[in-house]
This record gives C-alpha cells, structure tokens and sequence, in this order.
C-alpha cells in the first residue's frame, strides 16, 4: 500500500465524518485526527516490533521514552 492510498483513506474518512456532522461546527480536528490515528498506528507497531519498544520506537522515529508515554496514554501497556 503506498503512502497516497492512505492519504486517500485518512482523506475520505475525515470528509465523511465531517459529511456526518451535518449542522454542527466541528472543532479541534486536528489533535482529534492525531489521537484517532496514533492509536492503531502504536498498536500495528509495536505488533510488528513484536512488543520491543526499543524496535518499535526506532520505526516510528521517536524516542523510546516517548513511546512508552504515548502506550500509556493510549491504555497499550
């Protein structure tokens, strides 16, 4: 799956939540995208990494105490 097919993906389900909210303003859209993503893109990871935090923060490209906090927040630990 190539980087534009999730574009796609993440592009249509914003459309259609924002399609959904008919009337009401939407606010604060951007941390709700970020926290709606975040979570299973932690979840896929540290799946993959085999629940190596230190393998799993190296493929996201952060650091391994940040993703041990971003696990807490997310209730993955």
């Amino acid at each position: 799956m190539s980087r534009e097919i999730i574009q796609e993906v993440v592009q249509r389900s914003l459309e259609d939540y924002l399609n959904d909210l008919g009337e009401q303003r939407p606010s604060n859209i951007y941390d709700m995208m970020l926290a709606t993503m975040e979570k299973p893109v932690l979840s896929v990871v540290m799946e993959r990494a085999g629940h190596n935090q230190s393998h799993a923060a190296e493929m996201l490209g952060i650091n391994r105490n940040t993703l041990r906090k971003k696990l807490q927040q997310h209730g993955l630990l």
